[in-house]
């Protein structure tokens, strides 16, 4: 058992990503017009490859490449227990996991997220970067990677090509599910045990905002310009047939981030 919720977090850390990870990284932008095209990404990437490793229970390197805003696309970075999530921007679910921007900050020139679904040995990422526009935040840039670990003895599949996002999102309706919840600084020591939510509903994961779908599964609604105040992200990840998993992340009136909630949904 762990003996503190930043314990916790670390293992949870290497339990999700310890693997040498390697997809094709692709990242849609806006156009010449100002438009989001999320239809052709901009930016293809061959063999982005993130190998993390731990060489004993306290420490390890993160060793990445083919990566999009990096020099020459190369990076390292040790990692430790110790200095794990000094920002409390890291976050971990068994299962899903990955760090967020805690506020709107007018003094930060993005405001970002990093989302990960794991599967098996499959691991599908979505990348959201919001910049300044005017005095608003407008989405610029998403970067999908559909991970699988050349590790794994048998190498997970390839899931169905992207289909068309509202029907994906229908083929969900009233699906029964479960919901875990992270509040920002309050790492618990224990995983908690999922509790019964609201079945999943399309208008609900919509909130009126813009739908897409990418590869591997995932879905995303989201502003592509953030509110004044109040607002909530939705992405998820259709993991199998028969299993649908659910990030919300909510910010408030001042718009910091409340709470990650992780739902999962299961065919009945």
């Amino acid at each position: 058992m762990a003996s503190s919720g930043h314990d916790r977090q670390w293992q949870l850390n290497r339990l999700n990503f310890e693997g040498h990870w390697c997809g094709t990284s692709r990242w849609y932008e806006r156009n010449t017009d100002g438009r989001l095209d999320l239809e052709r990404a901009a930016v293809e990437i061959p063999g982005t490859c993130y190998a993390i490793s731990f060489s004993d229970p306290d420490t390890g390197l993160w060793d990445g490449s083919g990566l999009r805003f990096a020099p020459q696309g190369r990076r390292r970075l040790p990692l430790s227990r110790a200095s794990y999530n000094q920002a409390g921007q890291c976050w971990q679910f068994r299962g899903v996991a990955g760090q967020s921007s805690l506020a709107v900050d007018a003094g930060q020139p993005r405001f970002g997220h990093e989302l990960n679904f794991f599967a098996g040995r499959a691991r599908s990422m979505l990348v959201l970067l919001y910049e300044p526009c005017g005095s608003l935040w407008r989405l610029q840039t998403l970067g999908v990677v559909p991970f699988r670990c050349s590790l794994a003895a048998v190498v997970d599949p390839e899931r169905p090509p992207r289909g068309d996002a509202r029907q994906q999102l229908a083929e969900l309706e009233g699906w029964p599910g479960q919901i875990e919840r992270l509040l920002p600084g309050q790492w618990p020591a224990e995983d908690p045990e999922p509790q019964a939510c609201e079945p999943f509903r399309a208008a609900t994961f919509r909130n009126g905002n813009p739908v897409a779908g990418f590869d591997d599964g995932l879905l995303c609604s989201l502003p592509e310009l953030l509110p004044a105040g109040a607002f909530q992200l939705q992405v998820g990840c259709r993991l199998s047939e028969g299993c649908f998993d659910q990030l919300s992340l909510g910010y408030d009136s001042e718009q910091r981030l409340t709470a990650w909630e992780r739902r999962r949904f299961q065919r009945p």
